[in-house]
C-alpha cells in the first residue's frame, strides 16, 4: 500500500463521530472498553468495533493488566498533528461534545477510586502491621531522596511500584517515569493515587521483575523498594534491573536487614527474612554493578537498609568501541 493510500485509510478510520470522541477521551486518560461504553452511552460490542478500527489504523494501542485491557493513544508523535487539527478546528458543536465527554470522566475516576479504596481497606491491616515494625515511612523516604536526587534522575523505573508512592515522590523530578508491578489490582490502586496527586506523566505497566518489558540501557535510575523480600531469586531480579540500567545509571534497593520475624513468611508471604550486606554486594557485583553506598535506618524492630549500585561508565566506552 502506498503512503497516499495509508493516509486515506487513516482518515477513513477517523470518519466517524464516535471514533473521534474515543480519541479525544483517550487523549485525556487510558480507558477500558467498558469505561468507554459507559462514557459514550453505547453498547460494549459497538464500542469494541470502533476501537478495532482505530487499533487497526495504528491510532490506538492496547495494554493488558490481568483480566483488564486498557486502551491508549498508540503513537503520540503520529497523532500530534491530528490533535492540532482538533484544537484548531472551529467547530463549536464538536467542542461541546468533547467537553461533555471529558466532564463525564469524573464518574470513571470515582469508580476507580472506590475500587481502590475497597482494595486498600482489605489490605490496610497487613500493611499497617508491617509499618509498625520499622521507622516512619517519612524518614525512609527522606533517605531515598538523599541517595536519588543528588544528581538528575533522568529516566526513572520503579520495579514493584505497588501503590505508586515512589512515582508520586520522584516522577515530577524525572525526565520520564515508569512503574511496573505484577499485580493488576496494585496498578489500579497506583493509577488512582497518581491521578489524585496530579502526576500525569508517569506510565504504569504490568510486568515481572525477572523479565522487565523494557529495552536494554533504557533507565537512568531504578528503584526496588520493599520488593526483594518477595523474590524467589533476588540475584536474578537485580541482574534484570542491571540489564535495563544505562551506563552511569544507579540502582537503589530498599529492604529489611536480616531479621528473625518468621511470622512475616507465614502471614505476609515474605520469602526472605531480610538481607545481609555481603549477599547484596555479591548480587550487585554479579550483575556488573558497583555498590557505592549502604545506609542503615534503625529505630524499630526491623532495620531498613538502602543499597545503591552504579553501572560503570566503562560499559558505555566498551559499547562505543565495539
Amino acid at each position: 500500500m502506498t503512503q497516499d493510500l495509508k493516509l486515506a485509510a487513516l482518515f477513513q478510520a477517523l470518519a466517524d463521530p464516535t471514533r473521534l470522541r474515543i480519541l479525544a477521551l483517550l487523549r485525556v486518560m487510558e480507558l477500558s472498553v467498558g469505561e468507554l461504553a459507559q462514557l459514550l452511552g453505547q453498547s460494549q460490542p459497538r464500542v469494541s468495533r470502533h476501537v478495532r478500527i482505530l487499533s487497526d489504523s495504528g491510532l490506538v494501542g492496547r495494554r493488558k493488566e490481568g483480566s483488564w485491557v486498557y486502551l491508549q493513544i498508540a503513537d503520540p508523535d503520529r497523532t500530534a498533528p491530528l490533535f492540532e487539527l482538533y484544537d484548531g478546528w472551529d467547530d463549536p458543536e464538536a467542542r461541546q461534545t468533547f467537553a461533555g465527554d471529558a466532564a463525564r470522566l469524573d464518574s470513571v475516576r470515582a469508580d476507580r477510586a472506590e475500587a481502590a479504596r475497597r482494595y486498600f481497606e482489605a489490605h490496610a491491616a497487613t500493611w499497617d502491621s508491617i509499618r509498625s515494625l520499622h521507622i516512619a515511612d517519612a524518614e525512609i523516604e527522606r533517605a531515598i531522596a538523599g541517595l536519588l536526587i543528588d544528581r538528575p534522575i533522568g529516566a526513572l523505573l520503579d520495579i514493584g511500584t505497588g501503590t505508586g508512592r515512589m512515582l508520586e515522590l520522584f516522577a515530577p523530578k524525572a525526565v520520564s517515569a515508569i512503574g511496573i508491578d505484577r499485580s493488576s489490582e496494585m496498578l489500579r490502586l497506583a493509577r488512582v493515587k497518581l491521578e489524585q496527586a496530579g502526576i500525569c506523566g508517569a506510565s504504569l505497566r504490568q510486568g515481572d521483575m525477572y523479565a522487565l518489558p523494557l529495552g536494554d540501557r533504557s533507565a537512568d535510575s531504578i528503584i526496588l523498594h520493599q520488593v526483594l523480600h518477595y523474590a524467589q531469586q533476588p540475584g536474578a531480579a537485580i541482574s534484570e534491573a542491571a540489564r535495563v540500567l544505562a551506563p552511569g545509571g544507579r540502582l537503589l534497593v530498599i529492604d529489611f536487614a536480616q531479621h528473625d520475624r518468621a511470622e512475616l513468611k507465614e502471614q505476609d508471604a515474605h520469602l526472605r527474612l531480610g538481607f545481609a550486606d555481603d549477599a547484596m554486594r555479591g548480587w550487585f557485583s554479579a550483575a556488573g554493578l558497583e555498590l557505592d553506598r549502604i545506609e542503615r535506618l534503625g529505630g524499630g524492630e526491623l532495620s531498613v537498609i538502602l543499597w545503591r549500585g552504579i553501572k560503570p561508565e566503562a560499559a558505555r566506552e566498551e559499547r562505543a568501541a565495539a
